[in-house]
């Protein structure tokens, strides 16, 4: 482990009692200057490049323990940066409630621009149960709490899930078990688009019947037929240490459930074999394992049809076992520029020489007849240009995202070790290149590097 040093680094006064400021990052020149500007999806301040939000679940805020907060990092051309981001809690100015003991505020994300304005919008969830997931609006200086919105969830994911060309909401509410027996979740989908006065459309209740009995843990959107509408993936706690998926497929008249590959892991949707429709994948960690049901013009394929990855399929590397959590977090995007989305794969758990729970990420790449384990790549804090060392419990891969932060057409992989620094964490940015991801301009950061509260942050617990 290592310690991140602020010097050198610009620094931002600290209010006393909040621990984030809302203050506008400086910027990065005009979109034009992009090469490839990202989707409106990705990013929060409109110049082009993707932007990366991550929770630090686990924070101290406001003297609560476990309140938690998200810290917004901006791209550029030249990538990442301490100096350009945005730290929001409970206590920045504008943001509805409080700093509350163990809400956990920032350990689920979703992003989309819910009210058509050509920013992205970021909505911050909690593991607290009770209180509200909470809208931050993306706008010119990048995401703030001035006018921020509670949404009655903890929980949600943004989709176009009737296909009228506006982002709709779907809204969860659980609260996660403490032991075998689920507590159930309430569910409804929020039609868009969305007002920062509070208007939306229709409200409909999600899968009622279902829903409670199980405790929604996170999810995943995608068009897996091309016809336009985003389909839901949802992970989902069923008790007694089992865990699922419940899938729903997108249609003019809302969400219908459908079978999809179990899971007590991540959940991706990308074009892994380029044919125009998104495919679904899924990690079983339990088994160390990731499956690919692949989409076609009639959904996701049958069930004969789906591929299953593990660390003992040729190429990918390293030697499977039940404990390294291969697919524990999952994401995907095009890292080599071939049109083809590729995976990262979070193998929090892997074993280097006797330190348990080191962690690494694998990425494996897509192909025209679908994903392979041929050249798949893998990473430690032990790869050479990665900063710092693999140590007991770093849990590097916890979580992971693949984005555009520099605007060059290639997915950049960001990669979060929340043990890292005695329970800190921090996030690491590495280069998407033809070649795949390389380690020449790799960048660290964690909550000292951005003035952020850093003792036991979880840092990177949720990256979106």
């Amino acid at each position: 482990m290592f310690s991140l040093s602020v010097s050198g680094r610009w620094a931002v006064p600290i209010v006393a009692g909040l621990v984030a400021l809302g203050v506008a990052p400086p910027q990065e020149p005009s979109r034009a200057e992009a090469a490839t500007p990202a989707p409106v999806r990705n990013d929060f301040n409109g110049d082009g490049y993707a932007d990366l939000a991550v929770g630090a679940v686990k924070a101290t805020v406001s003297g609560h323990a476990g309140a938690g907060y998200v810290a917004v990092l901006y791209g550029g051309p030249h990538g990442l940066s301490a100096a350009r981001r945005t730290v929001i809690s409970r206590s920045t100015s504008g943001v509805p409630g409080g700093a509350a003991t163990d809400e956990g505020f920032g350990t689920q994300l979703s992003r989309g621009d819910l009210d058509g304005d050509g920013y992205a919008d970021l909505v911050v969830g909690n593991r607290a149960g009770k209180t509200d997931a909470v809208i931050l609006w993306g706008g010119p200086h990048g995401l703030a709490g001035t006018g921020a919105r509670s949404v009655p969830a903890t929980n949600t994911q943004t989709g176009d899930f009737d296909g009228d060309g506006k982002l709709d909401l779907a809204l969860f509410r659980t609260r996660p078990a403490m032991g075998d027996d689920p507590n159930g979740s309430t569910a409804s989908v929020w039609k868009g688009p969305f007002t920062r006065s509070g208007r939306h459309g229709t409200e409909t209740p999600l899968d009622a019947d279902h829903l409670k009995y199980y405790d929604v843990r996170d999810g995943a959107t995608g068009d897996v037929n091309g016809d336009g509408r985003d389909y839901l993936a949802l992970s989902i706690y069923e008790g007694d240490g089992s865990y699922g998926v419940r899938f729903y497929t997108g249609s003019a008249s809302g969400l219908t459930s459908a079978a999809a590959p179990d899971t007590d892991g991540g959940l991706a949707f990308g074009d892994l074999d380029g044919d125009g429709y998104d495919d679904l994948a899924v990690g079983a960690v339990d088994d160390s394992a990731v499956t690919v049901a692949y989409g076609s013009a009639s959904g996701l394929g049958p069930r004969d049809t789906w591929k299953t990855f593990t660390e003992d399929t040729p190429g990918v590397p390293g030697t499977g076992d039940s404990v390294s959590r291969f697919g524990q977090a999952l994401s995907a995007g095009d890292v080599n520029g071939d049109h083809i989305d590729d995976l990262a794969v979070g193998v929090p758990g892997r074993e280097l020489g006797y330190d348990d729970n080191a962690g690494a990420v694998d990425v494996l790449y897509g192909t025209r007849s679908g994903l392979t384990g041929k050249g798949a790549q893998s990473f430690t804090q032990n790869t050479p240009g990665v900063q710092g060392k693999a140590e007991l419990s770093d849990a590097f891969g916890a979580s992971v995202a693949l984005l555009d932060i520099n605007g060059n057409g290639f997915a950049d992989l960001a990669a979060a070790a929340v043990g890292e620094d005695g329970g800190k964490g921090a996030v690491w940015s590495l280069r998407g290149r033809p070649t795949g991801i390389v380690t020449d301009a790799a960048l660290t950061l964690g909550p000292k590097s951005i003035d952020a509260p850093y003792t036991k942050a979880a840092f990177g617990g949720e990256l979106e």
